[in-house]
This record gives structure tokens, sequence and C-alpha cells, in this order.
């Protein structure tokens, strides 16, 4: 009889696929190989690339519900995102500055998809 293959916990941190095959990604203290290192990372890639894919969902739900072109843009809103990511990057143990530059980019560039897509549903 032949083994099963052994299931994968999509829902762990470390259940990551690559090319269609799943494999388990190797904790960054546990990688002894740049093959590992390089596994870890473009698995995490590709799973910041699906977040930011989710977070600019968010923005096409903004531009549907908000009002006006006017309320696109709101400062009081950006600095309490980026207020935050320091929080959650000195948490993290993230550089601060590496944080609010990323965010900082983040959100202007989600800031100007929002005023395409706000103008895209009225136009």
């Amino acid at each position: 009889m032949a083994a099963r293959p052994k299931k994968v916990n999509l829902d762990s941190p470390f259940a990551t696929a690559k090319e269609g095959a799943m494999t388990k990604r190797v904790k960054p203290a546990d990688c002894t190989t740049m093959a590992d290192v390089r596994r870890g990372v473009d698995a995490l890639d590709a799973e910041l690339v699906a977040l930011i894919g989710e977070r600019f969902r968010y923005m096409d739900a903004a531009a549907r519900i908000k009002p006006e072109r006017g309320a696109v843009r709101d400062e009081a809103r950006k600095a309490e995102v980026l207020a935050n990511v320091a929080r959650h990057a000195a948490a993290a143990g993230v550089p601060a500055a590496v944080a609010a530059e990323l965010w900082e980019r983040l959100v202007e560039a989600s800031i100007a998809y929002e005023f395409v897509r706000f103008d895209a549903l009225r136009g």
C-alpha cells in the first residue's frame, strides 16, 4: 500500500506554495543554507504581495464608499496609519526608519490608486 502524502497545514505561518508544490519554510534562526534563506524570502514575498493586494481591495471599497473626491486624501487618517505602523514595527523589532519609509510609499501609492478608482467609478 502506498504511503499517503503528508498533509500540510496551510494555516501554519511556515507553510507556503511554490510553483504549485507545498513546501515547509524554515524559520530564519533554523536556516543553514542560502537556499533555505532564499526559499523563506521568496515565500514571504509572495505572502506580502497577496496582503498588499488585499489592502488595495480595501482601497477599492473606500473609493466606492466615499461620497466625494476630496475625501480620498485624509491626512489625519494617514498620520494614524503611520503611527500604528510605528508601534507595530517597534513591537516586531523592525527598524523604525525602514517601516516609516515603506509605509509612507505604500500609503501614498494607495491614495493615488484610490483616486484612480474613485474617478473610474464615477466617470
